[in-house]
């Protein structure tokens, strides 16, 4: 239908199938969305793919300064407003965790897909909450910021293990050890349930636990621990888990704000080689190294060495892939279950560190306290309201 002065509704926008720009818009224009978000939009940008339409901000003064330098002709401090005036395809939210579900339903009813950073949300509830607004044939679709997946080393070594060059894998290692002082939880939501969400394995070790993921498969049990030994905080700022796969896999897990000497690392051994990734923020091919078992032929262990062209980690990579399902009509990686199993390991370690059980995947559902918030209520580790409520006493 034609728009005239009886139908004020805007003539609709030609299918993302046809080659036109995808129209973007950024929500929360902080360090994540200057420093990642922006650069790689601007950079498809410049490929034709996609045009920065608008930016959103509770701070007028932050969100006008972003659009300033970053050449953004429409600055917000109201997020249903810049949907129903500017229509974005997508909406990359860069906000608290606290923020994204609300935000993320918002750009799905309005008919954008959504990039929402990590933590996804605060809780598998709040995900499924998101889910239930998503499309069902071609999309809208919310993909979570993953992008320790992407580049050309990870491909590779998926590849080798989906084809089972290198073995079955057997024993696993996945490390996040950063450093974080007081100043860093000095930020009013960091540290506390509600507004981050989890401690150092929901904000900060949940990439790795996410590559983990992508590379093995699903987990079929978890143990775990967290302690609290520093920081003065809701949260933890320490935890280490045993978690076995369902191929069998038997693989650590340490996720630390406490460590000087800071490293991200996977390490996964199998019958006919060792792969190793040792990086910090991002990782590209020469970040990942495979010794082979001594009875391997020298030729077959030289052509694992073949990375191809390097195709650094980074948002840029994922972005690429996600423009091309949104062309596509296709559900994107790290969106729906896909993008669930990272929030799902990160809850279990929560719920087994904090009754002391082991935890099996799948058994986190409605009615589970888990389900709704990652303290489960738990006293000594939950806000004293919500230890009370959980106990069924006054606060």
């Amino acid at each position: 239908m034609t728009p005239s002065a009886a139908d004020p509704r805007p003539a609709p926008l030609p299918s993302l199938s046809s080659g036109r720009r995808i129209r973007a818009a950024v929500v929360g224009t902080g360090a994540i969305a200057r420093g990642s978000h922006l650069p790689a939009l601007a950079r498809l940008a410049e490929e034709g793919e996609t045009e920065v339409v608008a930016a959103v901000d509770v701070d007028a003064a932050a969100v006008e300064a972003f659009c300033a330098g970053g050449g953004v002709p429409h600055a917000y401090t109201d997020l249903d407003r810049m949907l129903a005036e500017q229509r974005p395809d997508l909406v990359t939210v860069c906000t608290p965790p606290t923020l994204h579900r609300e935000q993320s339903v918002a750009a799905l009813r309005a008919g954008a897909w959504v990039w929402c950073e990590k933590p996804p949300v605060p809780s598998l509830a709040d995900y499924a909450a998101v889910e239930a607004e998503e499309g069902t044939d071609g999309g809208p679709y919310a993909a979570i910021v993953f992008q320790h997946r992407f580049g050309s080393g990870a491909r590779h070594i998926r590849r080798l293990l989906a084809e089972r060059a290198l073995g079955r894998p057997l024993v696993a290692h996945c490390q996040t050890t950063w450093y974080r002082d007081t100043a860093y939880y000095a930020v009013p939501w960091r540290g506390r349930w509600h507004t981050e969400g989890g401690g150092p394995a929901m904000g900060h070790g949940i990439h790795q636990m996410d590559l983990l993921l992508d590379l093995l498969g699903p987990w079929s049990e978890v143990r775990a621990m967290a302690g609290r030994l520093v920081h003065d905080v809701e949260t933890e700022d320490v935890s280490t888990a045993l978690v076995r796969f369902e191929n069998g896999t038997m693989a650590t897990i340490v996720n630390s704000v406490l460590s000087p000497d800071q490293v991200s690392r996977i390490r996964l051994d199998c019958e006919r080689a060792t792969v190793e990734l040792t990086h910090l923020y991002g990782h590209s091919n020469a970040d990942w190294r495979i010794t082979p078992a001594p009875d391997v032929p020298a030729a077959e262990a030289a052509a694992w060495q073949d990375f191809g062209a390097d195709v650094p980690s980074s948002h840029l990579a994922q972005l690429r892939e996600l423009v091309a399902s949104m062309r596509a009509g296709e559900r994107p990686r790290a969106s729906g279950a896909d993008g669930r199993t990272s929030l799902e390991l990160v809850t279990a370690l929560y719920k087994s560190a904090f009754t002391d059980t082991t935890v099996r995947r799948g058994e986190i559902g409605p009615g589970d306290p888990f389900h709704t918030a990652l303290h489960g209520g738990t006293p000594g580790w939950a806000p004293a309201a919500a230890a009370a409520a959980e106990r069924g006493v006054p606060a």
